[in-house]
């Protein structure tokens, strides 16, 4: 894994930069703003400096096969009752320390890259032990994090694909210190940097919001469009194609009265070109659409034809609303069936309602589309914020804050 990091102007002139030198397969992990040093520092100008990864080639994910094996298994062998229970209980006794890594580990990384390049410093080691003890150590803690990540629903086959990941850089007498470090970075960056909403570049910018029925998608809207009513002072227009059901209408029509905003309903592909030309000084306009089942085809073809009427009179955003209760298998069915709508990117609602947030890992390895907000309860604005990779990497792998 190469982590490095670039100064320029700009966070765009960073990123151009580190494209030169590194490809395109990078992913940011830190922006700040800061100065050159010297005597004259104040003097200098401003600049930025991004902190951005990249996984080398053979540190990359490779398909799985169906027959492929386990690489770091707990004992599977139900006969040995006397083992299973052993191995529960070394996972009670031990996944407190588990914790507490994780904390010391999160802040060290946090710290490390708000540091400036020749201050930076690689994990620091624990004291010397007997290697056996260290590999003792490292294959008892990646027993508890392979039993951890299926307890939050990572699908097994990414589950195995990161211990092989850690086997091909795993050395004799590693600390798990560093093991861990090595997990922790790599799922962070296979999460990526959460893709919030931009301004178009002219005129004002469409965000459709498509998903199944009961997820959310209304009192999502309403937390997005208040901050950037509110909080941003940003002209915001709010329309609904979801006229099958008239709860959902009127229920953005009240949010759109407390913002003061324009509300319409939309019933057709040319009221939505009106619309569009109604509110061209607007600076964002916001689309719910109708939930629908993911097999019901001709509401699918129709939903297609909504979204992609705007093509040529402005720029669009569209965000898949999924909610973290949904099975697994519902959920790769959903993101198949939108995906033939629009590109998209994943928001995912109702986090306050399940302790397992393995999903969010699948759908994203899955669809290769980027995450954006999360959601956690019903009270609007509040209970929204950007996704933050950091922190549910943490909670996959057994922290509790």
């Amino acid at each position: 894994m190469i982590i490095k990091k670039f100064l320029g102007k700009t966070e765009e002139d960073a990123m151009a930069v580190a494209r030169k030198e590194l490809g395109e397969g990078i992913v940011i992990m830190n922006v700040r703003k800061t100065r050159k040093k010297g005597i004259f520092s104040f003097m200098m100008p401003v600049m930025t400096e991004v902190t951005v990864a990249r996984e080398e080639e053979a540190e990359r994910f490779s398909p799985v096969k169906k027959d492929q094996g386990t690489p770091i298994l707990p004992p599977q062998n139900t006969a040995s009752r006397q083992g299973v229970e052993a191995g529960q209980a070394f996972i009670t006794a031990e996944v407190g320390i588990l914790e507490e890594k994780l904390d010391s580990l999160q802040t060290f990384l946090v710290q490390q890259m708000q540091k400036p390049e020749e201050e930076s410093q690689p994990v620091p080691a624990p004291a010397k032990e007997p290697e056996e003890e260290k590999d003792g150590e490292l294959v008892r803690f990646m027993k508890l994090l392979y039993h951890t990540m299926l307890e939050n629903e990572v699908e097994e086959k990414y589950v195995n694909q990161i211990m092989d990941e850690l086997e091909k850089v795993q050395k004799p007498g590693m600390p798990f210190d560093y093991a861990l470090a090595n997990i922790y970075q790599k799922m962070v960056l296979k999460f990526g940097k959460p893709v919030e909403i931009t301004p178009a570049k002219e005129g004002p910018k469409l965000i459709f919001f498509i998903g199944p029925t009961g997820v959310g998608k209304t009192t999502t809207i309403a937390k997005i469009a208040s901050k950037f009513c509110v909080e941003d002072k940003k002209k915001v227009a709010l329309l609904t194609a979801d006229t099958f059901r008239i709860a959902a209408a009127e229920q953005l029509r009240t949010y759109a009265n407390i913002l003061e905003t324009p509300f319409r309903v939309i019933y057709t592909v040319e009221e939505l070109r009106d619309a569009i030309g109604d509110f061209e000084s607007f600076d964002y306009i916001f689309v719910d659409t109708a939930g629908h089942s993911h097999q019901n085809q001709s509401l699918k073809e129709s939903m297609q034809a909504l979204v992609n009427c705007v093509d040529e009179k402005a720029e669009k955003e569209v965000f898949l609303v999924l909610s973290a209760t949904t099975k697994y298998r519902d959920l790769l069915q959903i993101a198949d069936s939108y995906k033939g709508i629009a590109d998209y990117r994943l928001l995912f609602t109702k986090l306050d309602e399940t302790t397992a947030f393995g999903n969010m890992l699948n759908l994203k390895l899955y669809t290769g589309a980027s995450l954006s907000y999360v959601t956690c309860g019903q009270n609007v604005p509040d209970d929204i914020e950007k996704f933050n990779p950091q922190k549910t990497v943490k909670k996959l792998l057994g922290g509790k804050k």
